[in-house]
């Protein structure tokens, strides 16, 4: 006579089959090499829209820290709205490889697969900045002159970066000034051979004035 299987084990067991197909998937995504999956996006506009809505998904979550549509209401925390997908995504493998430093956002961006990674970026870089007017005018106009002198040789007449450059133009203030003085200062997490010297002679008043020019910035 043929036992009969307990009920908990089929359960178990139903459970178990319906989820490989996911888990397969979810590693397929996973293999996919990244850069062919991003560039595929910018080639084809369906992939592209349909990694966006995957995108938007994630940065739901993202939202609670870097606020709704990419645009940070935490001074510390920058806006991620309006940067360049491709230099976007070189940060999200740094932060998964370790190159860049920060603990909570490496665990973060090492449980996304490769869609979700590529789908946050196209989200994020087709967001406005919300543009912020500085509050001292005569700071920011010396601040102008820095950028103008200096800054605008990389980061273009308009803050905007590019493909391996920051958009810095509308940058929340107080990560703008961390982050300047982190590079002015040293040994950082992000060292720079182009920051490093562009920023070893600016006094705190020389941030001050950028931040406030550059965070105003539409």
């Amino acid at each position: 006579m043929a036992k009969r299987i307990p009920a908990v084990l089929v359960l178990a067991l139903t459970a178990c089959l319906a989820w490989q197909p996911a888990a397969m998937a979810q590693s397929s995504r996973n293999k996919v090499d990244i850069e062919t999956r991003f560039k595929e996006a910018m080639a084809d506009p369906k992939v592209a829209d349909e990694l966006y809505k995957v995108g938007r998904k994630v940065a739901a979550v993202c939202a609670n820290c870097h606020g709704d549509g990419g645009n940070s209401t935490k001074p510390s925390v920058p806006n991620l709205a309006g940067q360049n997908p491709a230099y976007l995504l070189e940060q999200v493998r740094q932060f998964a490889d370790g190159r860049r430093r920060y603990e909570f956002m490496e665990g973060m961006i090492r449980a996304m697969n490769s869609d979700e990674k590529i789908g946050m970026v196209l989200f994020y870089s087709a967001q406005d900045v919300v543009h912020k007017p500085t509050a001292d005018k005569a700071l920011a106009a010396k601040g102008q002159d820095i950028f103008s002198k200096n800054c605008f040789r990389c980061h273009g007449d308009m803050g905007r970066g590019n493909d391996q450059i920051a958009r810095i133009a509308g940058q929340q203030t107080e990560y703008l000034r961390s982050t300047l003085k982190r590079y002015r200062d040293g040994p950082n997490t992000r060292a720079n051979s182009i920051m490093t010297p562009n920023t070893k002679l600016l006094s705190d008043n020389d941030i001050e004035a950028l931040v406030a020019f550059v965070s105003s910035m539409p």
